[in-house]
Order: structure tokens, then sequence, then C-alpha cells
């Protein structure tokens, strides 16, 4: 028997690693089964070098529950331990500058990566347990060991009688941490750290149903036996080599990530790469809604088959975080912190190439599929548009595929519409004009005007695309400029050749503007005369497009108009000389002039959803009245 103290420059450090790692204590399970597995799969390569003889037999780490005794037992079957390296490998922790680092980080909450930078993983049991067993037999013809130690730097080490390969932590749990003796508690954590463990985790047992045999009678009842309750898949579909998989088995394994997803995915993309880091991984694009408040966190993080997070920020790029799915990387800490991701070289790189991979398949997907990826385009081009935002990168890969559907339901590439308005809608300065709807029903009149002159209009309706046409405005070597349908550039910008004449003459028109200036509020609407076909409306109301963007960036944040106060609403009336109704308000008199105005100028503004309270019920009655 030998006695001593655990080799630590701290003497309380146990309690230090208690109260530090608190809101993360329940880590200590992944910690002790990764500790197993580690010792597993090193012995399965003894094995296959010639270094250990022996057989690894079905080996497999099993998680027992005590209530009575309030112990949790982690087993495995690996290379075990001597007494020396119990000695060597518990004893003795690295951990200078203990203190110093404790005080520096004391604040930190969310940052985990205590345990696996100094490699304390195996006294994360300390969070949970008052006392910890180790009863460790090597696989090398040497004694079996018990080492005890109460959470103290004292510890006992002593020679037992187990004659099975392997270790047994036994973790003796505390009165404030008794959660941990319910089988429901436990099952839990391993579903979330370590249902994909590269070796099997035997959790209790389960009741198995035999065939009945060939011929056994009509009355026979089928045997029922106790086998082990294997809680975890060994072999996910990312360890495999895409060659491998089908469609089928990328929908199951994307069924088993996410069970209570109705929805399937749209596509998958296969990451796999070993030069210059190791990275394997699948990620799935779901559908979307227009929502970017969308919950993230959907992808996982693994370290050889080992949960570590799903807050991937700083692996995954910003706007593939709405993805889901699985990366996996040895490169990653177990216990990856936020400081560690920002400060690594081999994650920049990481996230450099997730981003490439994602924009060659989605190129793939388009170039291969083109009606097909029209049809998901809805559902994944909030991602792309955001990305296209956010990366300069993505963006030059993603100007080649990204489409703009109009209002009859096709679409078009950057490229696409530029050869297609480069006649019919460019300026004088050759600026190709681009007009776009952002709301099909909204917007109706102005989208049925412009479709009269023979211009396409587009159908952008995401959130952010605002901000996206401005990027595609001013990057690029193509002049182009995007125009909502019912701004007030779209007559005036596009070169016609054929210019629709005004049914008034000059004087006629200095005599119609004041009077439509006396009816309306100018200090929120400018009046514009316009000659137009004779169909059209009457009033137009349609916003300036530099105040309209303006006010959009604002409310987003964007383009530093933050703190700028509320931009006053300003409109443009477009008059219509050459409808009917004008004609007939020059030569009516003084009230029924008014009378007119009001009522166009509130049709107008109801079909901008600009109607409201009083005037719209001033409307309502002045209709009844004129129907009458």
């Amino acid at each position: 028997m030998s006695k001593g103290n655990i080799n630590v420059s701290v003497e309380n450090i146990f309690p230090l690693i208690k109260k530090f790692l608190y809101s993360d204590h329940e880590i200590f399970l992944r910690e002790l089964i990764s500790n197993g597995t580690d010792a597993t799969t090193k012995l399965k390569h003894l094995i296959s070098i010639g270094e250990a003889k022996t057989e690894l037999g079905d080996a497999k780490i099993e998680i027992s529950i005590d209530k009575d005794a309030k112990t949790l037992t982690i087993k495995d079957q690996g290379l075990g331990m001597t007494a020396d390296e119990v000695e060597k490998y518990i004893n003795q922790i690295a951990f200078s500058g203990a203190e110093e680092f404790l005080e520096k980080y004391k604040d930190d909450k969310n940052d985990t990566g205590v345990i696996g930078h100094f490699g304390l993983g195996f006294y994360s049991a300390f969070m949970v347990a008052g006392q910890v067993e180790i009863i460790t037999k090597s696989f090398k013809d040497e004694p079996a060991a018990h080492w005890t130690c109460d959470g103290s730097p004292e510890y006992t080490l002593v020679e037992h009688d187990k004659t099975d390969r392997g270790t047994e932590i036994i973790l003796h749990i505390a009165d404030d941490s008794l959660e941990f003796l319910e089988e429901s508690k436990i099952a839990g954590l391993l579903n979330k750290y370590n249902r994909f463990n590269q070796v099997p985790i035997k959790f209790g047992t389960k009741t198995e149903t035999l065939p009945l045999p060939e011929g056994a009678a009509e009355d026979a009842k089928p045997e029922t036996i106790e086998v082990d309750n294997i809680i975890n898949n060994t072999d996910p579909a990312w360890t495999k080599a895409p060659a491998d998989l089908n469609d089928e088995d990328y929908t199951n394994f994307y069924r088993e990530l996410y069970p209570m997803q109705f929805e399937e995915s749209l596509f998958h993309i296969h990451l796999n790469v070993d030069y210059p880091f190791n990275l394997t991984g699948i990620l799935f694009f779901p559908k979307l809604s227009q929502n970017l408040d969308m919950q993230k966190d959907k992808i996982q993080l693994y370290q050889n088959q080992v949960f570590v997070t799903d807050n991937v920020e700083g692996i995954v790029p910003d706007f593939l975080q709405m993805l889901k799915g699985v990366i996996d990387s040895p490169d990653i800490p177990l216990n990856v912190s936020r400081s560690y991701l920002q400060a690594d070289g081999a994650v920049k790189k990481i996230s450099g190439y997730i981003t490439k991979k994602v924009a060659d398949k989605l190129t793939s997907l388009f170039k291969n599929n083109r009606e097909d990826f029209e049809q998901k385009w809805n559902d994944i081009k909030v991602i792309i548009e955001y990305g296209m935002l956010s990366e300069d990168k993505f963006f030059d890969k993603a100007k080649k595929f990204a489409l703009y559907p109009t209002v009859n339901d096709t679409f078009f590439t950057f490229d696409e519409l530029v050869e297609k308005t480069k006649d019919a809608q460019t300026d004088k300065d050759g600026n190709h004009i681009i007009l776009y709807a952002a709301n099909k029903n909204a917007q109706h009149s102005y989208i049925q005007e412009a479709k009269t002159k023979g211009y396409e209009v587009l159908l952008l309706d995401s959130p952010i695309v605002s901000h996206l046409m401005q990027k595609l405005e001013t990057t690029g070597d193509t002049k182009v400029q995007f125009v909502r349908v019912d701004s007030d550039h779209v007559d005036n910008l596009i070169k016609k050749d054929d210019t629709v004449i005004s049914k008034l003459s000059e004087e006629e028109k200095e005599k119609l503007k004041p009077i439509i200036e006396g009816a309306v509020p100018t200090q929120t609407y400018t009046v514009q005369l316009e000659a137009m076909d004779s169909n059209a409306s009457p009033f137009l109301i349609t916003v300036p497009e530099f105040m309209r963007r303006m006010k959009e960036m604002q409310a987003s944040g964007g383009g530093g108009m933050m703190g700028m106060g509320n931009l006053p609403e300003m409109y443009n009336l477009v008059v219509n000389t050459n409808s009917e109704l004008i004609s007939d308000i020059l030569t009516a008199d003084e009230d029924k002039q008014k009378q007119l105005i009001s009522q166009a100028f509130d049709l107008a503004k109801l079909s901008q959803n600009l109607l409201h309270g009083e005037e719209l019920t001033n409307f309502i009655k002045r209709s009844y009245e004129l129907i009458k």
C-alpha cells in the first residue's frame, strides 16, 4: 500500500474546480466516457500493431447507477493502468499557475476551456462526487490497482483483486448532485454528448422478443430475453465516404439527428478533408422562413464523435449557422472556448473551407438541375443573400447562381438581368434600371403599369434584399440601379423612345398644379405632373427611392443611420395629365374640384395603405354620398 499527496501547486484545487466549472458540471460524464473511449481505441491500435498480446473482444463502456450506495460507475474494457501509470497519469496534475488562471477568468462563466486545456478531464468527476475510486487492471501482466480520493490532495493506492482488463471509475455522488443518480438524467446526458460515440455504450438492459421457430404451434408464445441496451450509433453517416451513401442514408441520418423535425431537408453537403486540417461532417439545408430571427444552434460540433457544442460561432460562417447538421474535427479541443476559436488559425481555415464547399455545392446544383434549384429558391434565398452580404468570396461565387424571381414566376441570374435590360431598361448614362416589387399584392397597380410598358419587374421580398441591391449596385464593372416599381424614378430614369405626349397645354399645366397643391398636404407630398397612358390612374403615390432606402437602412440599423432620429414621411403625388378625371378637375367649379381631388387622392392613398383613421372614415362616407 502507498499513500501520498497528489502533486498540485494549489492545495484547494478540487473546490476551485467544482466552483469554477459549476455551470458546466454535467460535462464530467462526457469527460470520463471520453477517457474510456481513448483507452479502448488505443488498445485496439496496440493489438493491430502487435504490441498488445490480447483480444479486444466485444469491448464496450458500461454506465451503471446504484441508488442505495449513491454511486455512478463508468466501466471500460480498454488498456487499463498499472499502479505506476496511475501515479503518473492521475497523481501528477500539470496545473502550474492555476491560481493566476482562475483569477483571470473567474468572471467568464461561458468559457469552459479550463478542463481541456489543463488536462483535468478526469478531475471533472469531483464536480459531482465527494469521493472517487479507480479500479484498474492493465492489459500488461501486472496486478490491478485501486486508487481512492475524497476530493482533498490526499489519496490511497493499493492492489486490487480485479482480474478483467479495463478501468472502473466509481463516483460517490455528493449530496448536492443527487440528480446524477436518476436514470433519466444520465440517459439525457448520454444522448446529448455520446450518442455517436466510437465505442458502444451500455446503459442498462432491454427486453427483446425472439422470432418463433418454423413449425411452432399456433398457441406458442415467443421467447423474450434481456440484452444490453446500447444507446449509441458508433458508425454515423459522416464517418463514411460519400460514395458509400445514397440519398436514403442521408435522409435517415437527418431524421436521426432531428427526430422532432417533420420536414425533410432540401439537400445536403458532405464535408471530407484531411489537409491542411482534419474535418468531416454533413450539412443540411432546411426549409427556411423569411424571418431572420430564426433559431440558430442547429449545427452540432463533435470531436472524434464526441459532442462538444451546438454553438459553432467562429467555426461556421455566420450566414451558414442557419443550416443543420454535424461537423467533426479532431483539430478542435474537446472543451472549446470562444477565445480559442477567435485566435486559432486552423479554425479560420475550417470556416473558409466550409464556405467554399457550400458555394461549390450550390453551383453544382444550379448547373445540373436549374429547374429544381428554382423551385427551392424561396426556401434557401435568405441564407444565400445573407452570405453574399457578409462574405466577399462567397459573393463572387454566388453572383453566378443567385436568382432573382419576377412577378411572373420566372427567374434570372444577375448576368441574365443585365442582358435582359440592356436595351429596354437603361438610362441616358447606360445604367441598367432593374425594376422590382417588394409586395406583389400591395404594389399590384404599379406592377401592371410597368408591365404594360414592357418592363420586367422582379419580386424581391426577403428582409435583407435592399442591402444586397446596394452591394450589387456598387460592386463590379456593370452599372445597375435597382428601382422599386412604385418609385418616382421609374419613368424619369428609363430612356424611352416613345415619349407619351401630354393632352394638356403648358398653360393648363401651370393652372392645374396650384389647384392640386392647394388640396393636398404639400409638406408630405410633392406634386408632379406627368403624361401617362390615358387609362392609367389619375393619381399615383410614389416613394422617392433615395428616401425609401434611407428609411429601410435606418429600420435595419445599417449604413450608419442609427441615432439620426426618425426620417420624415415623404411621397410624390404623380398626376396623370392625360386622365379624363384631370381634365374634369380643370373645368369644374371650386367645390367640385376639391371633391374630385379629395376622392382621387384618397383612392391613391388607399392603394398604398396610407389611408387610416378619420381619413378612412371620411373617405367611406364621401364614397357613399357619391353613389347616392
